[in-house]
């Protein structure tokens, strides 16, 4: 059974997309049971680059499964803005994770 869902992509996650797929709403067509995760890679986004993702306006985890019609918006890292009361996809924003890296590593030094 095929279904397709559309993407949005913002910032710099389009650098990955085909320039057609750019800053734009488009579908992808998908087949069985495909998860948030499998797409955004079949699509070639690193998910490590991946800070926030909304199906339908909500937020969900990297192993949401995707249903025909879902509207998937991907955001990158937010670096000014909290979202850790909204991300589904670890327990820290990828902000926090770099910033609490590098306070780590300053203390090693």
């Amino acid at each position: 059974m095929s279904y397709k869902a559309y993407f949005r992509f913002y910032e710099e996650l389009n650098d990955y997309l085909p320039e057609k797929k750019r800053k734009t709403t488009f579908s992808l067509s998908l087949k069985g049971s495909t998860t948030i995760k499998e797409a955004i890679c079949y699509l070639g986004i690193p998910p490590g680059e991946v800070d926030l993702v909304l199906v339908n306006a909500k937020s969900v985890p990297f192993d949401h499964i995707i249903v025909k019609g879902d509207k998937i918006s991907i955001y990158p890292i937010f670096e000014s803005l909290d979202i850790s009361n909204v991300t589904r996809l670890r327990d820290k924003p990828l902000i926090k994770l770099a910033k609490d890296s590098k306070d780590l590593n300053l203390e090693r030094s």
